[in-house]
């Protein structure tokens, strides 16, 4: 394309977190420009938030469906919407943005329970339009390394994953103070049926998902909430078999104490494994059978890393590349996708590897799967895979 793409956001106003590293990510590249937004539900502050953010008077929105229905009657309309609110509001703003005509990017998990989920993954396809969903950490240059060497088979046959998501954040009542993030998260009306493992379990079972390319297909779950009044979990111990046949654990809390964002993971196969872990992104740690352990590290001039892997490093070795990177690697293939698609063409497989439609409802069918064996008798529950099977579990 001969300009920028031009997103709208919904929600990421005053106060909130994560809009402002959708727009750092979105820019970074110069692909995208923040051009619109309805920034709060409250018309005070969306207007408030707007003028904070340079946007034109006009292009200031009090509500999505003002913006929605201003936007596509405009020559320069925005081409896609960033969706950066509490969880139970996703749904409704990515139909309605979809019926609009405009396509999505949307924060995780992608709506409120896994019936929302399936009826959101319909409407994609009956659009055409694409979509977006930020589990950011797939954006890594060594996540993606992760995934070519296991399925290049450097391992042989994957006999287990480990992967663990503590944080420390939750240890105490904060929600009872005020803390608005701590508030939503806690609160089951906004947030959904789970806190911690809808809100950091499900970026754990995705990281394991994608480095594996195996599907989580039954878990074994014991989820518990341990702060004092607190109506939604805070810990996750969970069991996992893989339709490959690998095993594995997977661990996700927000009671560590002083454990800031711990994600990380490692993988077993029969010659082999690999450990990554998120606050050390720039090492891949490599395990063999037959000779010492490695680490590589990520750079732009190193040239044995994957095409994936390469394409996703921006800097020369030596110097970190963070969260804002992998974030903004997301962005930077689904603007190049989106591009490619309203030009007629096909984009290429890296630039098509983002998580999409099909994420979310994986992440919802995890949540659901992972709530309802906590809470049952049962060994194992299954989690449901195919169309079918996500409409039985209604």
């Amino acid at each position: 394309m001969n300009r920028k793409l031009r997103m709208g956001m919904v929600g990421g106003g005053r106060d909130a977190f994560i809009g402002a590293v959708h727009r750092m990510a979105a820019g970074l590249d110069g692909l995208v420009e923040f051009s619109a937004g309805a920034l709060s539900s409250d018309p005070e502050k969306a207007k408030a938030s707007g003028r904070d953010l340079f946007l034109p008077s006009d292009r200031i929105y009090t509500s999505y469906r003002e913006l929605f229905e201003k936007e596509k009657a405009r020559p320069d309309r925005v081409d896609f919407v960033s969706i950066v609110t509490p969880n139970h509001t996703h749904f409704e703003i990515a139909m309605a943005a979809l019926d609009s005509g405009f396509p999505v990017m949307c924060e995780k998990p992608m709506t409120f329970n896994l019936e929302q989920a399936q009826m959101l993954s319909e409407k994609v396809q009956s659009t055409g339009l694409l979509f977006g969903l930020t589990h950011n950490y797939t954006g890594y240059p060594m996540v993606k390394e992760a995934r070519a060497l296991v399925a290049s088979n450097a391992f042989g046959k994957i006999r287990k994953v480990v992967v663990e998501y503590p944080q420390g954040w939750l240890a105490t009542p904060l929600e009872n103070s005020g803390q608005k993030q701590a508030a939503w998260r806690t609160d089951p009306g906004r947030a959904g049926a789970s806190c911690c493992v809808g809100d950091i379990g499900t970026h754990a079972a995705n990281l394991a998902e994608y480095i594996t390319s195996s599907q989580i297909e039954s878990v074994c779950a014991d989820v518990a909430s341990f702060v004092p009044s607190r109506k939604l979990d805070d810990d996750a111990n969970v069991l996992l078999r893989f339709t490959s046949g690998a095993h594995g654990v997977l661990h996700a809390s927000q009671i560590c104490v002083d454990e800031e964002n711990g994600l990380n993971i490692r993988v077993y196969g029969e010659h082999g494994g690999l450990w990554w872990r998120q606050e050390d992104p720039n090492s891949l740690h490599l395990r063999w059978a037959d000779r010492p352990r490695e680490t590589i590290r990520t750079g732009v001039n190193y040239a044995h890393l994957s095409a994936a892997a390469r394409a996703a490093t921006r800097l020369p070795a030596g110097h970190p590349e963070g969260f804002v990177e992998a974030f903004a690697n997301l962005y930077r293939n689904y603007a190049r996708t989106l591009a490619a698609k309203l030009e007629g063409r096909t984009p290429t497989p890296i630039d098509s590897d983002f998580p999409d439609v099909r994420a979310g409802v994986r992440g919802m069918a995890f949540i659901q799967s992972v709530i309802r064996s906590s809470d049952s008798d049962r060994k194992w529950t299954d989690v449901p895979h195919s169309e079918s099977e996500r409409r039985s579990e209604k």
